[in-house]
């Protein structure tokens, strides 16, 4: 059967108008300008069962695990997904959000989209929120946004540094989501941030903001980074060059020298070495060596998620003192404060140019 044809009066009728085809067929919405916020994910739950398919797949995607698929296949179904949904579902339930039932970056993520649709304040503009892992994803949120008359969207990975683990996955979902539909939207990704003067300023702004409030001064300021293998580095992944400059731009700002605002990896996973110096081997060492009052900053990461909240705040902090650290701050990442709203804002308005008049 052959398909309807859309006539030319239609396609040449105002943007605001919808599209009829021949016949009984409803109007194809059309129009409008989508945004959608794409952070990392979380688990539906903390059980078992909702551990292990969260987990099953954010370790299968090959661009997170980089190892010969088939042997990784055996180590993750046979190994992995056995022992790990436990451990990582009691540790999930210790920052559990239990009024609302979900993980803290489902409840940031949906906030800031909230704020951001707010602040925008355009009814042509449709703003959306999505996890690469778990839901909603970010296939269902397109296809969502496309109902909406979405002819155009900006997606934006939360991730102030790129790396092929966490922007690119991104893009290969938004992609594949892509190759579903017979209408594409046009579709455009906003671009890592790690050097932008507003996203600096802000983490910076935040960090004083959170240190004037504690009642110790921190004699280090340590700025832990999510890790990477180091293999990925070596394949030209540009993470760590991103780290490594949002890190001398924060010490720059902060007026501080390098012996007191330093850097770290932490979350390695399995065997192969990653990048260096470990958060938790660095923590231990700066409590044996006489340092009491710490604080760790986690500028990578743009919402608070286990990573920050159990890993950093309860694991390192354990860490810390247990080998003499005496006062130990976690300071929360931006999230959906003034400041973190401010940075996503001038993003979102910045790569909206063009689109929006």
């Amino acid at each position: 059967m052959a398909e309807p044809v859309i006539s030319m009066d239609a396609i040449a009728s105002p943007r605001s108008r919808p599209l009829h085809a021949p016949g009984d067929h409803p109007p194809v919405a059309h129009g409008r300008i989508g945004v959608l916020l794409v952070n990392l994910g979380t688990p539906d739950a903390t059980d078992y069962w909702s551990m292990r398919r969260y987990l099953k797949e954010f370790l299968s995607d090959p661009r997170v695990i980089e190892e010969n698929r088939l042997k990784w296949w055996l180590v993750l179904n046979a190994i992995i997904l056995t022992v790990r949904p436990s451990r990582k579902g009691r540790d999930y339930d210790t920052i559990w959000n239990k009024e609302r039932n979900e993980g803290p970056l489902k409840t940031i993520t949906r906030a800031q989209a909230e704020k951001l649709d707010a602040a925008l304040g355009d009814p042509r503009l449709v703003v959306d929120w999505a996890m690469r892992y778990g839901n909603p994803s970010i296939a269902s949120r397109l296809d969502a946004l496309q109902q909406e008359g979405c002819d155009r969207i900006l997606i934006v990975p939360l991730y102030p540094q790129y790396s092929a683990a966490t922007t690119a996955t991104v893009c290969d979902k938004a992609f594949d989501a892509l190759k579903t539909m017979r209408w594409q939207p046009t579709i455009r990704i906003a671009p890592p941030y790690h050097d932008d003067p507003v996203y600096i300023d802000a983490v910076a702004v935040s960090l004083e903001s959170e240190l004037a409030r504690l009642p110790f001064k921190p004699d280090i300021i340590l700025a832990s980074f999510h890790g990477v293998p180091k293999d990925y580095l070596l394949k030209g992944d540009p993470y760590h060059c991103h780290c490594v400059k949002t890190a001398r731009l924060l010490r720059e700002r902060l007026q501080l020298d390098e012996s007191r605002f330093i850097m770290s990896f932490q979350s390695r996973f399995g065997t192969a070495e990653w990048l260096k110096p470990y958060t938790d081997a660095t923590v231990q060492a700066l409590a044996e060596r006489g340092v009491r009052n710490l604080a760790v900053v986690t500028p990578g990461f743009s919402a608070d998620c286990l990573e920050t909240l159990e890993e950093i705040a309860v694991e390192n902090a354990e860490i810390f003192r247990h080998h003499g650290g005496e006062n130990f701050a976690a300071i929360p990442c931006l999230n959906d404060s003034a400041a973190g709203m401010t940075v996503i804002e001038t993003l979102v308005r910045r790569e909206l140019m063009g689109w929006r008049n």
